[in-house]
Formats: structure tokens, sequence, C-alpha cells
């Protein structure tokens, strides 16, 4: 598996399929998040942004090898395990990506309340960042296991489909990135923290199950 993650780290480095991605989010945050405002709400902002990135992402590594160069690949290794490397290298360029951002962010943003009054607790407030970041990004690498291939293969339909389960996955009730995110927002109207170690595991639980769904898929379809 080593190798397998060596290769598809080397193959979205070298591609730089990664630069609109990670400019998009660069974008996202320069517009979304300025310097003295509120933390919790930018650090809110910064989780939400990173979303759609993962799903774009992982759209990027699972379908960066022409079709012949990912059938030896899969006869090599197995579908399964070439795909899941695929995906685990989107979901830590994500979660990397994030983190950072989560950095940059504590560090230029005001550590009050959104009344201005009320302080915050800094390393609390990032620690929950931090935890909104990879549940964002987790719930993201979903999303774009579940609108690439080999689950669908059109990209007329794939791109409208995870921009659509990434617009839901953040403003849908119930969604654990909606939590996450509206936990920092929200806890930021009384300046008090709301670790989202709920959302979280449900994040994991739901990406694991939405990968391993497409990884099974692999060995049912060609490339």
């Amino acid at each position: 598996m080593t190798a397998l993650l060596r290769y598809q780290a080397a193959l979205l480095v070298r591609s730089q399929r990664w630069l609109p991605p990670f400019l998009l989010y660069a974008v996202f945050l320069g517009v979304g998040v300025q310097g003295g405002q509120p933390l919790l709400d930018s650090l809110g902002y910064a989780a939400a942004f990173l979303l759609p990135v993962a799903a774009w992402l992982v759209r990027i590594c699972v379908a960066g090898e022409p079709p012949a160069a990912r059938a030896v690949v899969a006869a090599a290794a197995g579908p399964g395990r070439a795909h899941l490397a695929g995906v685990l290298v989107a979901l830590t360029s994500a979660a990397v990506l994030g983190t950072a951002a989560t950095a940059v962010v504590t560090l230029i943003s005001d550590p009050v309340g959104s009344d201005h009054q009320k302080r915050v607790p800094v390393l609390e407030a990032a620690r929950a960042g931090l935890l909104a970041v990879l549940t964002c990004a987790l719930l993201g690498a979903a999303v774009g296991a579940l609108t690439a291939w080999p689950v669908l293969r059109s990209t007329g339909r794939a791109v409208p489909a995870l921009l659509l389960a990434a617009l839901l996955a953040l403003v849908v009730s119930g969604s654990p990135a909606h939590a996450a995110v509206s936990g920092l927002v929200g806890g930021s109207h009384t300046a008090t923290v709301h670790t989202p170690v709920l959302p979280l595991a449900a994040a994991l639980v739901l990406s694991a199950a939405a990968v391993a769904a497409a990884c099974a898929l692999t060995s049912r379809r060609s490339p």
C-alpha cells in the first residue's frame, strides 16, 4: 500500500492538477476571511470551503491516470487497493491544506465572539476548527468518491452531481459538515467553543462507507 500511496502522490504532484483546487481554496479564504474578524466565524468558513475542494481532489486522484495505466496498476495491486490509494492521497492533501489554513486563520483572526467583546480561548478554538476541517475533508472525500469513476463515468453527470452533493452536505440539517460549521459560527455569537467530536465521528463513518462502496465497485467495472 505504501508504494501505491507514493505512486498516487507523485502522480498528483507531477500532473499539477492540484493547482486549481488549491488556488480556489486560497481565493475562497481571501474573500471570506479577513484579518481581525472573529476567530470562530473565520474557522467555520475555512472548514466549509474545504469540502468541495476535498471532493475535487478525490475526483482528480481517482481519474488522473490514462485507462491503460490504471488497468496495469489494478492488475498489479488490485483495483480496490489502487482506488483506495488515490482517495487517501486526496484526503491527506485536503487535510494538510485545511490544517495549514486553520493555523493561518488562527493567527490573523481576533479571538473574540461576533460581538467583538467576549474573548474566545484560542487553543480550544483552534482545536475545534481543526476537527471541523477534518470533518469537512472526510465528507468531501465521500462526496468525491460517490461522484467520480467508477460510480459516475460521465463527466457531464459527475461534475454537477459533485457540486450539488457538496452544497447539500454543507446546508442540509443533520449533515456532519453542517453541524461542525454551524457549531463554530453559532458559538461565535456567545463566544463559546463547541468541539465537533460527534460530527467528526459521523463523517468518518460516512466517508469509510462511501469509499468502501466505490472501491468495491472498481472490481466490477473496467476502466
